[in-house]
């Protein structure tokens, strides 16, 4: 995975949990273009690596900006983040985009939770400026503690198009997401980001008006874990080379025992970093990075957690 360092320009406080980082290349370059609701990959002062939302105009490169919530039980990663100064240097990745804005379609429907806004923001610039029919609701408990809301209110360009949900019970969400996804067509896209249940509640609303391959979700932490009492071995197939694959060990494992190195970030299932296209055989799909098409699809797996209903997968490197 190639790293490159850049400087930090700017840290403001959001929220009294949340800063945000303006990121600037180490070597004064500007940064390529990357596609609206990217990601990016930091490692921290700790050596911790996280994966952050781009949430500035992807247009716009001489800049990255992020934004970080400090997590009560912080493992090394925010907490270390949240101590950054100013003029310090993080290594960072290249963007990654798992949940791009689809081509096509007639209505667009940004929906976040909380730090979720992130990759909203990014999407709602490019949306914005590509003239596309478009709004983004934000819920969160309160104003305060809603990070970017005078940025979305009066200096992004679109602030008729945000519809805020401050304070608002869990048990009201779904009466009034149904609201918002009344109008939607076959040819609407919903995209959420925010906590594990508020994004269930958005998909579970949002597939009984438009396809479920409509729905993109982004997540940043791993789901439930999986029942793994019933997981037999299986073979990989990898450039003529065949591997057994046992239980208790993932793919990413056996490749890497036996010198092939396949890039890995997360080690969850949620970064899409260990990408693999599946030639042959059908994978057991326990990621939380693609979308229900591409799992449908089964020509590729994420390697660091997926395992295979099928005797041997045919893998190939993307």
């Amino acid at each position: 995975m190639g790293m490159f360092k850049v400087r930090v320009a700017e840290v403001l406080e959001e929220t009294s949990n949340i800063k945000s980082f303006r990121l600037k290349r180490a070597d004064g370059a500007p940064f390529d273009p990357y596609p609206a609701g990217a990601h990016i990959d930091i490692v921290g002062p700790t050596d911790v690596v996280r994966q952050y939302s781009l949430c500035s105009p992807p247009y716009e490169l001489d800049d990255y900006v992020i934004a970080v919530k400090l997590e009560p039980a912080s493992r090394g990663g925010s907490q270390a983040l949240h101590e950054v100064a100013v003029g310090q240097e993080l290594e960072i990745s290249a963007p990654r985009n798992l949940m791009a804005v689809a081509e096509g379609a007639d209505r667009h429907i940004l929906v976040a939770a909380g730090i979720g806004v992130t990759p909203m923001i990014s999407m709602a610039y490019h949306l914005h400026r590509a003239n596309q029919e478009f709004e983004l609701h934000y819920f969160a408990r309160s104003r305060d503690e809603a990070a970017f809301v005078d940025l979305l209110e009066t200096k992004s360009g679109f602030g008729e198009r945000v519809k805020f949900h401050f304070g608002l019970q869990r048990d009201d969400q779904p009466t009034v997401l149904a609201a918002a996804f009344a109008a939607l067509t076959h040819r609407s896209h919903v995209y959420t980001c925010g906590p594990e249940g508020f994004m269930d509640r958005v998909k579970d609303t949002a597939a009984s008006v438009i396809p479920e391959e409509n729905v993109h979700i982004e997540h940043f932490q791993a789901g439930e874990p999986v029942d793994t009492s019933a997981d037999t071995p299986f073979e990989i197939e990898f450039e003529d080379e065949i591997y057994e694959v046992p239980v208790g060990r993932s793919i990413v494992q056996v490749l890497e025992e036996n010198g092939v190195e396949v890039d890995t970030t997360c080690q969850e299932g949620i970064c899409g970093t260990c990408i693999m296209g599946v030639l042959k055989g059908e994978p057991d799909h326990r990621d939380q990075c693609m979308s229900a098409s591409e799992k449908k699809a089964n020509d590729q797996i994420a390697a660091c957690v997926s395992r295979s209903k099928s005797p041997r997968l045919v893998l190939e490197m993307f």
